[in-house]
């Protein structure tokens, strides 16, 4: 039998699932999809599962349908290992992004995650602005951020500190740690997140060295890695999400490689991210300051007297028009589906009105 404890199974799952135990359901984590089938983790072992149509009926949203981290309730038919998944259990925390294409869709990455590591290369790819975009997206995920400076040996002493020092100014509180799987540094400090039933999501570029870590932390090589090209932009080497099982009884969530992560947010993810561009727009002269050019702005004065970089409100200015431009498109979705909704539900009570004429 499998303990599904050191798969993360938290007693909050344990106790909802006591009110299905009796009726012949199994309980499952997700650890990978494939064109509508799960891998499901089981006491039985690891199962095939699909969603019944009664499911699929009950799905509104995208965001609804199992993803990798996910805790489920299925049955299972045991004399060939498949399954039949009936119900996703609440998460208690899920990275998301804006769906890729012109479609307003929430696309689940992965659930359930006690931390995220960034994971940042130190090569020339080090990029300030997509580390903005994790921090932001992993704090409206719910789990704590932690940024993992990668290929620490492929620079000199110097220009770490000075990197330390420009990822510090832009992630205040975080956890920061500089890593070379070549050479060991660092690898130790990190392996205690990934401590048993803990659940650590890899999160970064393709070329970041997620892959390589993936390698030392299941300490077999699961991830084939490649070699940066010219430009030190890495090629896609995990092609999909999926979820391990570490010797430490801990799990690992390796993610494809994202240069561009469009934000999903729908907290306070923005003022997390950007807490000195938000403590710096208190004391604005006007409460209702856009920090473009009005008098008496504390945000641009900070930027004249180089207190603040003009990238990073740059960045910020482009993250919240995004979140902005989200939220106008979302209201334009449920307005329409509340229209929709209005006439069906008149076009009903026509019906049964003619019915007793």
């Amino acid at each position: 039998m499998v303990n599904l404890k050191t798969f993360g199974l938290l007693d909050s799952i344990s106790d909802q699932f006591l009110h299905f135990e009796s009726q012949g359901y199994r309980l499952g984590r997700v650890v990978s999809e494939h064109k509508g089938l799960y891998k499901v983790i089981t006491e039985l072992g690891e199962v095939i599962g699909n969603l019944p149509g009664s499911f699929l009926n009950k799905v509104s949203e995208s965001s609804d349908y199992p993803a990798v981290g996910d805790w489920v309730l299925c049955t299972i038919r045991e004399y060939e290992m498949r399954a039949t998944i009936h119900k996703v259990f609440e998460r208690f925390s899920k990275i998301s992004r804006n769906a890729a294409g012109k479609a307003n869709q929430e696309q689940v990455i992965a659930t359930n995650i006690n931390t995220v590591f960034i994971t940042v290369s130190l090569n020339s790819d080090f990029n300030l602005r997509r580390i903005e975009r994790y921090l932001t997206a992993t704090y409206d995920s719910g789990s704590n951020p932690v940024i993992v400076l990668t290929k620490c040996d492929l620079v000199s002493e110097e220009e770490l500190i000075k990197r330390i020092a420009e990822v510090r100014d832009i992630a205040f509180g975080t956890s920061i740690y500089c890593v070379s799987v070549l050479t060991g540094k660092g690898v130790e400090e990190i392996e205690k997140y990934c401590g048993e039933g803990q659940t650590v999501a890899l999160l970064g570029s393709s070329g970041a060295g997620k892959s390589t870590l993936c390698n030392y932390l299941t300490g077999i090589e699961l991830q084939i890695t490649q070699d940066i090209r010219n430009d030190d932009k890495g090629r896609h080497t995990t092609t999909h999400r999926q979820l391990i099982n570490l010797p430490s009884g801990g799990n690992l969530i390796d993610t494809p490689g994202m240069r561009e992560l469009q934000v999903w947010d729908t907290n306070n993810s923005v003022t997390n991210s950007f807490t000195d561009i938000k403590e710096l727009a208190s004391t604005c002269y006007f409460n209702n300051c856009t920090h473009i050019n009005e008098p008496g702005c504390s945000v641009l004065g900070a930027v004249e007297e180089n207190l603040l970089n003009q990238d990073r409100l740059d960045n910020y200015f482009k993250v919240e028009n995004e979140i902005k431009h989200l939220e106008r498109k979302n209201d334009k979705i449920k307005q329409s589906q509340f229209k929709k909704s209005q006439k069906k539900e008149a076009r009903y009570r026509k019906k049964i009105k003619g019915k007793f004429i």
